[in-house]
């Protein structure tokens, strides 16, 4: 599924140090992560903040699941589609 997300340009993450159970994660909170516009290579991190109801904050760091340089091209430019249309483009 990881690389299917990849080639849709949806960016897998995983979580390093904890598991959603162990954060209590129950879908009520907003999400928002920093540090993907810095992504250039495989294997970087990204922060999750996680808003709880109560308004506390909460920031956990995530591995993205970018795991080759092809797979990173693939991101960068949207997905695979994009990738392989810019690249036609490109030779004509």
């Amino acid at each position: 599924h990881r690389s299917n997300l990849i080639g849709m340009g949806v960016l897998p993450c995983q979580f390093i140090h904890h598991t959603w159970r162990e954060l209590k994660l129950t879908g009520n909170e907003l999400y928002s992560v920093e540090g993907i516009s810095q992504l250039q290579e495989p294997h970087q991190q990204v922060t999750l903040y996680i808003t709880r109801q109560n308004k506390t904050i909460e920031k956990v760091p995530l591995l993205v699941r970018i795991d080759t340089d092809k797979e990173m091209a693939y991101y960068l430019h949207g997905g695979i589609l994009p990738y392989v249309l810019r690249d036609l483009v490109a030779t004509k």
